[in-house]
């Protein structure tokens, strides 16, 4: 039978739920547990798709093609498993359909009440989760104990201990354990507010996880387990960690996989721990020996979550490569008045990623310029391409006017364009390609080289196209179209072979990179990055050439 665990957190927001969430995901599933994963959000949005990234950060995109919150990337990251648009759920999306039901007369004219209409709502959704086979769903309750939007969610976890019986419910929860300088003390006084808060709707934790900048002593855990009424082992400290990638081991050494297994009745003689695999994704983080200068220019970089996913993914890619990836945060707005060429020359590498809009467009093609003209390795993901596109057009091909559609409509070379134009629809009005695309890649191109193979999948999330009535034009001065739809009518990849690394993808390929196995865009960014920095030969990058062992 599936057991599912519900994490809530306390206290204060931005204390690490998701990652921790994400951590017990990892330590179950090396126990061999099959575990999915799923968020339940109390904004009222239906979806994070139409939020603002400098506010909410990214949205994720699962293969079905779902907009969801950015938690859903640690989730995949950590426990390898693709997940779908059914593992995130938000209070917008309850009420719509409880809404929906009450419009067809589902309720057979009942008052529709939050109680038992919209927590029956959020159990249907977890259930849904619990009927594919997984043996554990993780599931993370957004916001903070206490907030009002947050009592229907707290309220349906509650029901679902007794709908799915004791031994197949665990409850965790996560508090602040804050460290006070004048008194040189720990204080544990706001861990005991948030369970009682979490007790007086009907919630008993099994497990509370106390973050803190230092460790929780074994006396303070003592009070803890005392005053909150959990065992003394089922206070886990989960102190700052030096990496992300440390908390699964950090919390194993605490006991969390252990004491939520007893917990869920499942018996850990018969599901020995395998932690082989993440300890030597830690071991490659921490064996850096160079550091590497990577700029993202973009237009959210005031809030870098808003590029959570490329942020981990040039990462794991340094991981690879035995080096600590700094990265420099670009406003496109600033370039190039203040973030001239010379600046930007000092970097090893560039990443220009999505975005909706046309602020900070010029910037973003003068960096593209920039990168073309001195051999900088670029890798431009969405938008980043279509600047690239747009650059080229310009400076390469003498198209002064050229600009995508979405910047300037009337432009007399609109070498991006909507995808409705590139498939002779009449209206697709605010359609997107949202989720996994296959893609046919050019034997002997770059991006074949570093997928070693010629048939792709990546997720999608835009509405603009490169214009393929451009095409010839494009590949005759040299920037090649070297990835299609598989029929042809859409370019998915641009490269420029003579170029050490300037690859464009209009897919988003950070959504499925991996800390053991980065992604081979991002790997070949920084493979040409670290050349680069080595003042080595620049690497043209053929099948002989690349190593994908490690991909």
């Amino acid at each position: 039978m599936t057991k599912f665990v519900f994490v809530t957190g306390g206290v204060s927001s931005s204390l690490g739920k998701g990652l921790t969430a994400s951590s017990l995901g990892r330590l179950l599933k090396s126990r061999g547990l099959r575990v999915t994963m799923c968020k339940l959000d109390p904004y009222i949005n239906v979806d994070p798709g139409t939020m603002n990234p400098g506010e909410h950060g990214e949205v994720f995109v699962t293969d079905d093609g779902g907009e969801t919150d950015l938690d859903l990337g640690h989730y995949e990251r950590f426990i390898d498993e693709s997940l779908t648009k059914m593992s995130n759920t938000t209070t917008g999306s309850i009420y719509s359909n409880v809404i929906a039901k009450e419009r067809r007369g589902d309720y057979l004219g009942k008052t529709v009440q939050v109680i038992p209409h919209v927590t029956d709502e959020i159990k249907d959704r977890i259930r849904r989760l619990g009927s594919l086979g997984a043996d554990v769903v993780i599931v993370e309750i957004g916001g903070t104990v206490g907030d009002i939007e947050i009592v229907p969610f707290i309220e349906a976890i509650r029901q679902y201990r007794r709908d799915a019986g004791r031994g197949n419910v665990c409850y965790v929860h996560l508090t602040l354990v804050p460290f006070l300088a004048p008194s040189g003390e720990q204080k544990t006084k706001p861990t005991q507010h948030s369970v009682t808060e979490l007790r007086s709707r009907g919630i008993q934790p099994d497990v509370i996880v106390c973050r803190s900048d230092q460790p929780i002593s074994e006396s303070l855990k003592r009070k803890i387990s005392l005053l909150c009424d959990v065992p003394a082992n089922a206070v886990i400290s989960a102190v700052d960690a030096p990496s992300i990638y440390d908390i699964p081991i950090t919390l194993h050494e605490e006991g969390l996989d252990r004491i939520v297994c007893e917990t869920l009745d499942i018996d850990i003689d018969q599901r020995p721990i395998d932690l082989a695999t993440w300890q030597r994704v830690v071991s490659r983080v921490h064996s850096t020996n160079r550091t590497l200068r990577i700029g993202v220019v973009g237009k959210y970089v005031s809030m870098p979550d808003a590029y959570l996913s490329v942020a981990e993914s040039i990462r794991h890619a340094g991981f690879a490569h035995g080096a600590k990836t700094h990265i420099e945060w670009i406003d496109a707005e600033l370039v190039p008045q203040e973030v001239t060429s010379e600046t930007l020359r000092q970097l090893d590498g560039i990443v220009v990623p999505g975005g909706f809009g046309e602020r900070g467009i010029e910037g973003m093609i003068a960096t593209a310029r920039i990168a073309r003209e001195h051999d900088i390795p670029y890798l431009g993901i969405c938008l980043g391409m279509q600047v690239m596109v747009i650059e080229y057009a310009r400076h390469v091909l003498g198209l002064s006017d050229a600009n995508s559609t979405e910047f300037n409509s009337t432009s007399s070379a609109p070498v991006i364009a909507l995808m409705a134009e590139q498939l002779e629809v009449t209206d697709m009005g605010g359609t997107m390609r949202l989720g996994a695309y296959p893609a046919m890649l050019t034997p002997d191109s770059v991006v074949a080289a570093l997928y070693g193979t010629t048939v792709v999948s990546e997720r999608h999330r835009h509405r603009y196209e490169f214009n393929s009535r451009f095409r010839e034009n494009f590949e005759a001065a040299g920037l090649v179209c070297s990835g299609t739809s598989p029929d042809g009518r859409l370019v998915e990849f641009v490269e420029q072979s003579e170029h050490p690394f300037f690859v464009g993808t209009q897919a988003h390929p950070e959504f499925k990179s991996r800390p053991d196995r980065p992604h081979p865009l991002f790997d070949g960014l920084v493979a040409a990055a670290a050349q680069r920095a080595e003042g080595r030969e620049p690497h043209i990058f053929t099948p002989e050439t690349v190593d994908t062992s490690s991909l």
